[in-house]
């Protein structure tokens, strides 16, 4: 329990000292949304959302943009870097046992990214006017089952990639892939149905973020009768269940 307490102060001075991680996987979400929030057409309410803004609805799509960043792109280069010098090889010689490693990096990740969602809710609110989750139970249940979604994806980047800069380039395919279907480069509501639909069960499984977060804004955003909540998040449970089984099977030490 110490060693792993250890860990985690050395992970978490780590992290912080990665400028680049603390800016676009924390500060990011909130920035973007403040940015978006000062263009004035999305500030204004629209018929066609029901009287929504289009901050409104979008507010959820910033909020993942932190998520998908940590878990597929900070993590598996940190642990492809740590594989590449030999520091997991070396610490398996010590009490301070590889999966310790791991371990803190997953508990200090997951703070960030925490800390990253209460930054953007609280200054959505306080800057935007644009309200707290509404089903703030089904909120956290949807962010966290989401986030182990995108971290067991992120772990077969890691377990795999011999080196961080494979590492990187596998983070970057899936960063895009993941926001395009989220709807981060092209609206949810411009979307065909059928790639909607998709989305509503490609993690971190925004639909289901977006709905209780606002019921409104997830009936503008789902198709047509739209899937049960509880459906998504089964499925997001499944994902992260298979591919966290998938990364610890092929996951190397050395």
């Amino acid at each position: 329990m110490r060693a792993l307490q250890k860990m985690v102060k050395i992970e978490t001075k780590l992290f912080l000292r990665d400028s680049a991680t603390v800016m676009f996987g924390v500060l990011f979400p909130t920035g973007l949304l403040l940015g978006l929030g000062a263009v004035p057409a999305l500030r204004e309410p629209s018929p066609e959302t029901g009287g929504l803004r289009s901050i409104d609805i979008w507010a959820p799509t910033a909020l993942v943009f932190g998520m998908v960043m940590i878990a597929v792109q900070h993590i598996p280069a940190v642990i492809a870097t740590y594989r590449e010098r030999g520091i997991l090889r070396r610490l398996s010689t010590t009490p301070a046992h590889p999966r310790s490693v791991l371990l803190a990096q997953m508990i200090v990740a997951f703070a960030s990214v925490v800390v990253s969602a209460a930054l953007m809710i609280f200054f959505a609110w306080a800057v935007l006017d644009i309200a707290p989750p509404e089903r703030p139970l089904e909120f956290a249940v949807a962010f966290v089952v989401g986030y182990a979604t995108l971290l067991g994806l992120g772990m077969i980047s890691a377990a795999v990639a011999r080196t961080s800069s494979a590492a990187n380039q596998i983070g970057t395919l899936l960063f895009v892939a993941l926001m395009f279907f989220g709807g981060a480069f092209l609206p949810r509501v411009l979307m065909p149905d059928v790639l909607r639909e998709i989305g509503e069960f490609i993690p971190p499984g925004l639909q289901a973020l977006t709905a209780a977060w606002s019921a409104e804004a997830g009936e503008v955003t789902a198709t047509a009768g739209g899937q049960p909540f509880w459906l998504q998040i089964a499925v997001m449970a499944g994902i992260a269940v298979t591919a966290s089984a998938i990364a610890a099977k092929f996951f190397r030490w050395e």
